[in-house]
């Protein structure tokens, strides 16, 4: 009885052993670098997005407070800029 639980923990053992390394190897090789980075960039560009929209939304409010009602935004010039 001894023999069958120790054999069923040193497969359990084995089982966990081999995921972890296949998910190791899966992560670490060049598909799982290029799913790292492509999050890593699209987390970037949304928050870039919505920086670009708040600041673009707090020019508006500053303009018409201050009585400013110009077409021309920050956000319109950078764009511009870029293009």
């Amino acid at each position: 009885m001894k023999r069958v639980f120790w054999m069923s923990i040193g497969v359990t053992i084995g089982v966990i052993a081999v995921r972890r390394l296949s998910d190791a190897k899966n992560t670490l090789g060049p598909a799982g670098l290029n799913r790292a980075v492509g999050t890593a960039a699209d987390a970037l560009q949304n928050f870039a997005d919505a920086f670009r929209e708040g600041m673009t939304e707090r020019e508006g409010d500053l303009r018409t407070a201050l009585g400013m009602e110009t077409g021309d935004t920050v956000a319109d010039t950078m764009t511009a800029v870029r293009r």
